[in-house]
Parts: structure tokens; C-alpha cells; sequence
């Protein structure tokens, strides 16, 4: 489904990305993991649109991203959370999903502008699926709640209910468990594991909680200094000479 090929971006002279090839099937989980400074967020930016990469293609179902704008990208069906927390802190709950589902989905004849003016309210179809959402994440009983009331391990499940409302058949999960704690990312972990595997997404992950990576991912792909250095099963990867040294630099 995606198809990441000879990927490279530099910044000011340097190389945070070179030559990166990458692949994600349908309904397939990869990890993308390597050590800081790795190449890794800024492989997620390109594909998502917020960076333009110096060379290389990203396709989704064959067709080139290149010319694209992130809004165009996420109506073709890609989704994203993000490192640092990104929400709305007045809206609350329910309405950070409604967004989401009706950005992905606009009706013709101007709902836009009924919804700046308030004339709009959420139909059936959307609350019903948004609903579902809430309910998957076991944010029910939070449903009405402004997102500035909550905690973080709460606001990271509603920023991924955000992106999942949407209806992605690809999830790019940046870091989905920073700033949280061993209980809220075992959590976190299932969540994210049954809401892929029940929606039939593919998921792209980056996550430096390697035993997390290794509860949502089918395959893991490696980087150090903006290349792949290994991708295939977890253990087997983890254990390779090249994936030591990135992580800790041993011969």
C-alpha cells in the first residue's frame, strides 16, 4: 500500500535521510525504530507531506504523493499522532473525533461554512461512528469532557481516536507513548494493536519503547544516520551486528 523509494533529505548540509527504501502492506504493522537523531520523524514527514523530500517518491496505492498537500494526503486516507501532543485544548472529547471525521469526509454545498457559523449540527452517521471510536478507547464516560481537563495518558487516546475517526487505511504513530508511563503504555500498546487489527489498518510506528514496537508491529525496519540498516522480525533484527552498534555502538 505504501511504497517509500530512495528517499533523501538534508537540512542545511545535513544528511538526515539518505536513500531510504521502505514498504507497507495492507493491513500491515511496521515499526520504524533506530536511535536518536536516526532519520526516522523526518521519514514520517515527508510521506505525510510536511517536509519535501531532495529526491525519492512516496506512492499510496501507486499513486505519487509527491505533488500533494498534507490535507490532500489525509483524504486519500493517511492518518497521524504526533511526538508532542497536538490537541485542541477547548474542544472536548467527542468534538475532537467530530472534527476529524468531517475534515476526512466533507459533504458538497458549503458545510463548511454552516460549520463556521455554527448552523451545522453532527448528523446520525457521524456520531454513531464517532461514538464507536469513544467506545474502542474506553473514552465514553470523557465523552463531553474539554480535553484541558485530562491527563496526558487520556489526551494521547484522544489524539489517536482523532486520527483513527478519519477512517485511515494508513496510520503513521509518531512516538505514541511519550511522556507516558510502563502502565499507560502497555495500554496504550493494546489499543493500538486491536484498533489496527480490527479496522484492517496499515500502521507505521516509530517508538523508542522497543518492548512496546514489539507488541503492535508485525516487522521492524532499522535506521542510524538516515539509512535502513536491517528490517525483517523483531528478535531476529534486534539481535543483528549492524542494529548493536546503532543502539550501542559495540562491535
Amino acid at each position: 500500500m505504501l511504497s517509500v523509494r530512495g528517499l533523501e533529505k538534508s537540512f542545511g548540509g545535513r544528511v538526515a535521510v539518505a536513500g531510504v527504501d521502505l514498504d507497507v502492506a495492507a493491513g500491515e504493522s511496521v515499526g520504524l525504530v533506530g536511535p536518536n537523531g536516526a532519520g526516522k520523524t523526518t521519514v514520517f514527514n515527508c510521506i505525510f507531506g510536511q517536509v519535501r523530500p531532495d529526491a525519492g517518491t512516496v506512492e499510496l496505492d501507486g499513486h505519487d504523493l509527491g505533488p500533494l498537500s498534507t490535507w490532500r494526503r489525509a483524504r486519500l486516507g493517511i492518518g497521524r499522532t504526533y511526538q508532542r501532543l497536538e490537541v485542541f485544548p477547548e474542544l472536548t472529547v467527542r468534538d475532537h473525533l467530530l472534527v476529524a471525521r468531517r475534515a476526512h469526509r466533507p459533504e458538497r454545498g458549503g458545510r463548511l461554512w454552516r460549520d463556521l457559523l455554527g448552523l451545522s449540527a453532527p448528523g446520525p452517521e457521524e456520531l454513531v461512528a464517532v461514538d464507536g471510536v469513544l467506545d474502542s478507547l474506553g473514552l465514553v464516560d470523557l465523552a463531553d469532557t474539554p480535553v484541558a481537563a485530562l491527563g496526558l495518558g487520556a489526551c494521547r487516546l484522544v489524539e489517536l481516536g482523532r486520527a483513527v475517526a478519519g477512517e485511515p487505511r494508513l496510520l503513521l504513530a509518531d512516538e505514541p507513548s511519550s511522556g507516558l508511563d510502563e502502565a499507560e503504555t502497555r495500554e496504550l500498546a493494546g489499543l493500538l494493536r486491536a484498533l489496527q487489527l480490527a479496522r484492517g489498518m496499515g500502521m507505521l510506528v516509530v517508538e523508542h519503547d522497543l518492548a512496546m514496537v514489539e507488541a503492535v508491529v508485525d516487522r521492524v525496519v532499522v535506521m542510524d544516520l538516515g539509512r535502513v540498516v536491517a528490517s525483517g522480525d523483531f528478535r531476529e533484527v534486534m539481535g543483528a551486528p549492524a542494529v548493536k552498534r546503532a543502539y550501542l555502538g559495540v562491535p
